[in-house]
Formats: structure tokens, sequence, C-alpha cells
């Protein structure tokens, strides 16, 4: 006599495993969310804003050359939307959502980095993705840096074929790595795409742009630059890392965002026409998505004329940058490798430690910089990450070195409870 045996099977409830699993970073979400996370900085964009009913000086807003509240963009804004609303154009770009404005964008934007043509995109991190998918087929190589942005591994995660990582601006692992590709390239009968940044968003150092460029005589690739953090900022004229290397030439895909500098909505990506008309016709996320809505568009057309005409916003940043990095320096922090308007101070503390840190500064010294702790950086260490603006004033500056000072000697001190985060009462 046989018997069947059967195997009970059972479904996994995949909320019920979402509340048991809050992920690496939400673990912590009830002692952080709304004043660590989440955190809301209220009244108008500038280096002094409000939190929790309190005015603190901000170091926390990517809103490098100051173009936020403008008033020049604050009435042209307000112009276009009384004009145009945020609902014209209806539908996506290839079906009915083209202007002649945004065509105009493009083309302004294409000549201030350098290239033949321009592709608007209605989101940075969207735009990144969805370029590398409709790059790159199942035989192509994708080469990357060890520290490419969050966008830039999700596009990748849609990429069907192999990829290699080079160790951070590690040029000969690169050149290993190269090797590696052209012989799988070669086999599969595909391409080699590499990707860095040209400016690095966390550890503010740049891209190896011109050491990379210069492989391109030892190697057959393609070269795509996410210059989120540049455009606006490196170079002559602000047309970003490829500009302060001298190599736009050399750079075949130059991605950049409005959310930076340019205070807004949006990116683009810069290249050759024919290669601009294929992204058109095959990047998903533009093909299926509502144009970028014309009150932004606008909006994004003057922050560009004013990026190019009015250098003195970038020459005033950099006299922020300056000052800032310079006092940290010489007072004994360590900035890291940054050599961009990003500047990071890395001190040593656990994640307990680095909450009461910041309260600390946050309602004692009415300072507001972003933290850095693990998963995202190893144990042990945290990362006070501030970003200059051209809003900023020296006298800025010189509190926050004096600020800063303090601080580090009650965390060495161990005044910062190792064990305990602080406590904040905050509605979830």
């Amino acid at each position: 006599m046989h018997f069947n045996k059967i195997q009970k099977s059972y479904i996994v409830d995949i909320f019920e495993k979402i509340r048991t699993n809050q992920g690496d970073l939400g673990k912590y979400m009830k002692q952080v969310h709304g004043y660590f996370a989440f955190p809301k900085l209220e009244g108008e964009i500038g280096a002094r804003m409000n939190f929790r009913g309190k005015e603190v000086l901000s170091w926390s807003l990517n809103n490098y050359l100051g173009l936020g509240n403008h008033p020049e963009i604050r009435k042209t804004d307000a112009e276009a939307a009384a004009q145009y609303g945020m609902a014209y154009p209806m539908g996506a770009r290839m079906m009915s959502g083209q202007t002649k404005k945004h065509e105009e964008l493009e083309r302004e934007l294409a000549s201030f980095v350098g290239k033949p043509d321009a592709f608007l995109l209605n989101f940075g991190y969207q735009g990144m993705v969805s370029v590398i998918d409709a790059i790159c087929g199942r035989n192509d190589v994708i080469v990357y840096d060890s520290e490419s942005h969050a966008c830039i591994l999700d596009g990748m995660r849609l990429h069907l074929g192999k990829r290699y990582v080079y160790p951070h601006n590690d040029i000969e692992n690169l050149k290993k790595q190269l090797g590696r590709a052209t012989k799988l390239a070669e086999k599969q009968g595909g391409g080699i795409l590499v990707i860095t940044e040209g400016v690095f968003g966390m550890s503010g150092d740049l891209g190896k742009l011109d050491e990379i460029v210069k492989l391109k005589e030892e190697f057959d690739f393609r070269l795509l630059v996410d210059d989120a953090h540049g455009f606006g900022v490196m170079g002559k004229t602000g047309a970003g890392a490829p500009e302060h290397f001298g190599v736009q030439d050399g750079v075949d895909l130059h991605f950049g965002t409005f959310a930076k500098a340019m205070a807004g909505i949006g990116g683009f990506i810069a290249c050759a026409t024919d290669i601009c008309y294929y992204l058109r016709y095959n990047m998903r996320s533009q093909t299926y998505a509502k144009s970028l809505p014309m009150t932004m568009v606008i909006g994004a057309l003057k922050r560009l004329e004013m990026l190019r005409t009015m250098p003195e916003f970038k020459e005033k940043l950099w006299v922020i940058v300056n000052a800032l990095q310079k006092g940290l320096k010489e007072a004994g922090f360590d900035l890291g490798r940054t050599n961009s308007p990003v500047t990071p101070v890395y001190l040593k503390g656990g994640e307990a430690e680095a909450t009461n840190l910041v309260y600390d500064l946050r309602e004692n010294y009415g300072i507001f910089c972003s933290i850095i702790v693990y998963p995202v950086i190893p144990k042990g260490e945290l990362i006070l990450r501030l970003i200059p603006t051209a809003m900023h004033s020296l006298e800025d500056v010189a509190y926050t070195l004096k600020a800063f000072i303090e601080v580090r000697k009650k965390l060495e001190a161990g005044e910062y409870p190792k064990d305990k985060m602080a406590s904040v009462q905050v509605d979830m």
C-alpha cells in the first residue's frame, strides 16, 4: 500500500513580513521619524529656516547658488503658474506633451554643457535609471565606480547583462575591469559603458574624468557621467565636472539634474544628436510619463539664464566653501577627500552618540545639518554633512566652526550617551 504524503505549504503575508523586518534604516523609525529622519524645515528657503518652532542655521539644502528663493525666480515661477497652471501640457511628450519651450530648454542645456543635443527628463533619479536601461542591452557590459549613487545602482538592476565594479576612483583597477569587460563584450558581441559621477554626493570628491577619458586610447567604451552635484558649480562657467577637467568631448553621456544648483525639478541627458533621438524614442520613463509641466520648464529656463549670466552666485558659493573647509581643516577636522562644495565632517561614534550630538547641535546651538551613520557608513563612524551655499555668510561659517569645536570636545569627553538614542517627542 502506498500513501501519498501531502506536503503542507503556506503563503507568507507580505505585510506581516514587512512589519517584522522594517529594513536597516526603518528599524529605527520610531526613534528618529520626524526629527533625525523626515524632519520638517519650514519657512522661506534660505540659510536660516524654522525647525520645530525655532530658527536654525541650515547647512542641509542643495541650494548651492541660492536660486531657490531668489526674487526673480519666484516672479518667473509665479507668472508661469498664473499663465499655464500646473497641468499644461497634458500627456507624454511623444503623444501630446511636446512644446516649443521644452525644445528650447533642451537646446539651451546642450549649448551650456557643450553637447550637440539634450533630452529633458522629468526627474533626475528616474531619468538615470531609465538611461541605463535604454542604452545597455543583454550583451553589453557595464563598468562602474563602487561609490555610485543609488539611482545608478537601481538602473543597473534593470540591466540583464554583466557588470563589473571598480573600487572608488581606482584607475588601475578600472583598467583591470575594462580588460575583463573587453573580453566578455568581444565574446558576446556587445559594447561597454563606464559609469561614474562628476562630484560624489557623499564624499564630495570628483570622479577622475580626465584619467578615465584617457583610457579610451586603450579601450573601446562609452562614458556616462552623473554630474548632479557638479552641474552649475564646477568648471569655469559652471557647466560641470567635465568642463572642470576639460574633457567635455570625451564624456559621451552628460547627465545633470535641476534639483541642486538649479533649485528646481527635472533633469537632462546631453549627448550626440542621434543618440538623443534614440533616447527620446526608447526611454520608458519618459515615453510613459506625463511631460514636465510648462511652469517648471519656464522656471528652468530662467534658472539656467541666471546661472549662465550671473557668475557672482558661483563666486559667492566658493568664498563660503573655501572659508568653511579651510576653517574646519585648521581646527583639525577630517573632511576626507572632498574637493567640491560637499563638505563631510568625519567623526568617531556610534548611532546613539550621533543622535545625541545632532540633538545638541539643533536644540542648543541652532545648527541644522544632515547626519549619516551605519548602515550607510561603517559602524563606529558618523558623518555630519554640510552643504555651503551662496546664501550663507562668513559670520555663519565662524559660528559653525565654534559650535563644531565645542560638540567635538563633548563627543571625545564621552558626554553623549553611547547606549541610548536622543529621546524626541514626535507624532508619527
